[in-house]
């Protein structure tokens, strides 16, 4: 506490914001970087407990339904029981990790701003109070900002309108009528579940759906995070790796298109008391819309340091801001998968150790020009 009465800022070297995937894996790699939490890193996770975002996953999404779920480092993730909802079993993981890496994760704890503070360092301020530290691990995803398309009479429907981030799961849809907005991959789970229950489902998306058959090998899986990764560089807002790679045919797909639930209608154009409407005469009634439409980064917190670019995004080089290289973003572009998540944690933390070395040269050339100024 100062001299005012105002409690002052706490000193660490790293701040981690966020717990899921990306934010563990930099946390863990600071430890073996020989870092100590709490004393020389902290992290803070906004969730109520471990599980990064799977804990908010709807109970039917099961463990065994999960794509490309990657162990974090320095722990695999084995005997899972692949029919327990995925939001348990990665829950479980996340938690006995954090414990086994005595990782120390502060929770619930709220960051509302990170903005420049004293002596070169960044002020990260949060409801336990604030931190003053000299590199940011921002990994915070975007689960918390859930996309929600504005279409007019929207105010009007009569009946129910709702996200993925808050579905619920199939049963609560039964005997209902559906209107699932969205082509990715939540989009499609979504609706082929609700269709086994509900009276009527219709598929909506902007633009055609692509489906991929057939294996995704490594060459795929590269090209697919280029073009995330081109759109950073440029300062765009990022897209999923998700996005750019298509459907993949699974076999509950490929049912679902034999039976016609995947019969996709374009976009309506606008939304009626009723239902939906497109302006060459055709509607559809409904009970419900789900917008599986996406979420956008959620980096609010970061506004008071101006980062975004005129398109919009964040000028990313490899985790480094380019506007300011203390702010690492991962899990953030091409690093929004669990695997992008693990390697751009281990690359943060790389890059992270040569800025605070450099910090310690400095501090110890101007400590030697003092001297020499004395003598």
């Amino acid at each position: 506490m100062n001299n005012f009465g105002v409690v002052a800022a706490r000193e660490v070297d790293v701040v981690v914001i966020g717990a899921g995937q990306a934010g563990l894996s930099g946390a863990y790699h600071l430890r073996r970087a020989g870092m100590e939490p709490d004393r020389d890193f902290v992290v803070l996770d906004h969730a109520p407990r471990p599980g990064g975002a799977w804990q908010f996953r709807w109970p039917s999404l099961t463990y065994g339904k999960v794509h490309g779920m990657h162990a974090l480092p320095g722990m695999e993730l084995s005997g899972a029981d692949d029919s327990r909802p995925s939001s348990e079993v990665i829950g479980a993981y996340f938690d006995t990790y954090e414990h086994t890496f005595d990782l120390r994760v502060h929770r619930p704890v709220d960051v509302s701003a990170v903005r420049d503070g004293d002596g070169g360092r960044l002020l990260v301020e949060t409801s336990e109070g604030a931190y003053a530290t000299r590199a940011l691990i921002n990994a915070t995803g975007t689960w918390d900002r859930p996309f929600w398309p504005r279409y007019p009479g929207q105010e009007t429907f009569r009946g129910r309108q709702l996200h993925t981030a808050n579905y619920p799961g199939p049963q609560e849809f039964a005997g209902q009528r559906v209107v699932v907005v969205g082509g990715g991959a939540s989009g499609t789970q979504h609706l082929i579940e609700i269709a086994e229950v509900a009276a009527d489902t219709f598929w909506v998306t902007r633009r055609p759906p692509v489906f991929r058959e057939g294996p995704f090998g490594e060459d795929q899986g590269r090209a697919a995070v280029a073009m995330v990764e081109e759109r950073v560089r440029r300062g765009l807002p990022p897209q999923s790796v998700v996005s750019v790679t298509g459907l993949p045919v699974t076999d509950a797909v490929r049912r679902a298109r034999e039976e016609g639930v995947l019969d996709r209608l374009p976009m309506f154009d606008r939304i009626t008391p009723t239902g939906v409407a497109w302006d060459d005469g055709r509607t559809v009634d409904a009970d419900v819309i789900l917008w599986a439409t996406g979420f956008r980064a959620a980096i609010d917190h970061l506004a008071p340091l101006r980062l975004r670019e005129p398109g919009g995004g964040i000028q990313v080089e490899g985790t480094q801001a380019v506007r300011d290289p203390r702010i690492h973003l991962v899990g953030y572009g091409p690093s929004a998968s669990t695997i992008g998540a693990n390697r751009a944690g281990r690359a943060a933390v790389r890059a992270i150790r040569q800025l605070l070395k450099a910090d310690e040269d400095d501090a110890v050339d101007r400590g030697g020009e003092h001297t020499a100024a004395l003598v």
